[in-house]
Parts: structure tokens; sequence; C-alpha cells
């Protein structure tokens, strides 16, 4: 039981990924876009999946899909969508309704009662007017929440990492926003690799690897086959579903 997680935006899955290697089971995803399903079903097969919007989705039947009741899920993570707050987007922010999918994720985390959450998002978000977003999404995180004539409280914390410094062949800065509710103060991780002129002057690079290039991550795959009808189909998609959901 305790090491169960309620995973929402799910997207293909790849979060999920990190945290079933860590140990841990998704007991329920949360997805509203119909080809991510089809991915997570394929790849995820014995998984609830929860095709659907989660503005209109009561937590209690996210739950009750996960076979779980408030306080029993060990997480709650994802990476709600990132559009409004990416520097490559209009920065709406919390003035997009994709914006105030945030408080939709931490609506969730204060219902359920996980022991704690995992939120992933853009850097973007740091910033967006002054870091007014940020400042709500920890505000509204950290109040407290009275279940059951009990008073619980959120503990949280935040981080920008990029995945080059993890081993990942792209650089990929993200903000981890990360509370619970045990009182535990979080250390976040330290980098395992470093660029390589940083690698030679750095005293402690002994306990470093350098950056993973492009070539490290992909070099080794075969040539690629013709692209299947599948596919095809999937690409034909694309455009309809960057109306629908904007990306």
């Amino acid at each position: 039981m305790p090491n169960k997680i309620i995973s929402l935006f799910s997207g293909a899955g790849g979060m999920d990924i990190g945290f079933h290697q860590a140990g841990f089971i998704t007991a329920v995803a949360v997805e509203q876009d119909s080809s991510c399903c089809a991915t997570l079903r394929k790849n995820m097969s014995d998984t609830p999946i929860i095709e659907g919007d989660i503005t209109t989705l009561p937590t209690h039947a996210i739950l009750a899909k996960a076979g779980l009741q408030p306080l029993e899920p060990a997480l709650v993570v994802g990476g709600p969508p990132c559009q409004s707050f990416s520097l490559a987007g209009k920065r709406m922010g919390l003035d997009d309704p994709r914006g105030r999918l945030v408080l939709e994720f931490l609506r969730v985390v204060r219902e359920a009662l996980p022991v704690a959450f995992v939120m992933e998002n853009v850097k973007g978000m740091m910033n967006w007017e002054g870091g007014k977003a940020l400042k709500a999404i920890l505000d509204e995180a950290s109040q407290p929440i009275t279940y059951q004539n009990q008073i619980y409280q959120y503990q949280v914390s935040y981080q920008v990492l990029d995945a080059v410094d993890f081993g990942a062949p792209q650089f990929r800065e993200r903000i981890f926003i990360i509370g619970n509710r045990i009182g535990k103060s979080f250390t976040f991780p330290k980098p395992t690799h470093t660029a390589p002129a940083n690698h030679q002057a750095d005293l402690f690079a002994k306990h470093h690897q350098t950056w993973q290039s492009v070539w490290d991550g992909i070099g080794s795959l075969p040539n690629a086959d013709e692209p299947s009808d599948t596919a095809m189909k999937v690409a034909g998609t694309i455009k309809g579903r960057i109306a629908r959901h904007g990306y």
C-alpha cells in the first residue's frame, strides 16, 4: 500500500517510468490526450487509466479507481501543462486555463492527502510576473488541511534541475516542487555529471562523469525503419491535437 502513487497529467508515462524504477507502483494514471492514453494502456497494461479532463474529475473518483482512501497514497506526481509558463509560449500563466491546471493538481493533493507529492514544470514558472505563479502554488500547497478532525500540512520546497547534470543527453531545465506532510526536510539530489571544461578544473571531478552527448545517447541505435502505417496515422493527428490541446 505505501508505495502506490497517483499519476496526474501522465502523458505517455515518462515520469511513471522513473518512479517505477524507484520501486513505486502507479495505482491510477489520469490523462486527457487519447493518443497518450493508448500508449499508457499498451505499456502499463495493469494500470487503471482514466482518460478525461481533470477539471471534471472529483478526487474521490480518482481514489476509487486506484483502490485507495485519503492518506493511503504514497505520492501524487505529475507535470501539469506548461505552455502558459514556457519561455516559448505566450506566458499567460495563471490567466490561462492551462496554467490553472497546476491548482487542480494541488486540489487532488489536498483531498487525497498522499504522504508526499512531486510536481514538475518549466523553469519559466519561476519568473512569470515576478514569481506570481510560483508563489500562488507554494501558498496553496502549504495551507493547513483538516481531515477527520486531524490537521495536516505539507512542507514544501523547490529547485530547478537540469537533466544533463544527471546523465541525460539533453539540456532540460525543469522546476521540481516537492512537498510532504510528515515533517521531513527534503534534500534535492546533487549533479552526477558536469561539463567537460568544468570536469577538468573541478577538484571533485573524480566523483562526477562528463555530460552525455546526443551520440552517447542514440549513437548505438540501429538505422530507423521506414515509418509504419500507424506512425503515419499518428503524425496526421498532430495538427488537430495542437488545436485541441495546445501541444
